[in-house]
């Protein structure tokens, strides 16, 4: 009798490494053991051990220090994404189409499913304000482009000219842009400020 290949993936490892890239494919990062673990309603001990077992057969990675610290290495063939490229935007100002050909620094490749309908642009992020949300300094944030968004998404705005991504909380007149980090103050928009919503984050890309 043959030996079994060390990278071969059992039917459950398998079911578990296409819910990952399910996971990754529709928001652009990938879930914590907290989340895997409600997906399969299992407990997060079996969720960790799961994602072990793909990490030694070289289909997960880990990515120290991050708190989504997994990362899809490798696909079995038939599972492969299918790329889109989206433009790189590096500078947002007031006034100035976001896609104009002067603002555009390069193009990323993203997961056809994070990008589904729309006109899409990344921006590369700057500081910890969105920690929380998992999104960290030098991340490249993929944007739906849009002029309108609902309480509670993560939105790239501009505020009296200056760009920012925060997520947007509305209840009857109150506007704030609430940041995922308790060290940085939220903005509550006063009656006087330029509040204008550029578009909706749909996902990100670690550095």
């Amino acid at each position: 009798m043959g030996k079994a290949k060390t990278d071969e993936i059992t039917p459950l490892q398998r079911k578990t490494l296409e819910a990952i890239c399910r996971f990754v494919d529709a928001k652009g990062f990938p879930p914590t053991v907290k989340e895997l673990s409600e997906i399969f309603e299992i407990s997060p001990a079996s969720a960790h051990d799961r994602i072990n077992q793909l990490v030694r057969k070289g289909y997960l990675k880990r990515e120290d220090g991050k708190s989504r610290g997994i990362a899809v290495a490798r696909r079995p063939s038939e599972m492969a994404a299918s790329l889109v490229s989206v433009p790189v935007v590096g500078m947002v100002a007031a006034g100035h189409p976001i896609l104009a050909e002067e603002n555009i620094t390069g193009q990323v490749l993203v997961e056809s499913d994070v990008v589904r309908s729309g006109q899409h642009f990344a921006l590369r992020a700057v500081g910890d304000s969105m920690i929380g949300a998992g999104i960290n300094d030098g991340d490249l944030i993929i944007v739906r482009q849009q002029p309108i968004a609902e309480d509670g998404d993560i939105v790239v705005a501009l505020l009296n000219n200056e760009a920012t991504v925060k997520r947007l909380k509305i209840k009857d007149e109150l506007i704030e842009l609430v940041p995922e980090n308790p060290e940085v103050r939220k903005i509550r928009i006063r009656p006087e400020d330029d509040l204008r919503v550029l578009g909706k984050v749909v996902g990100w890309k670690r550095n």
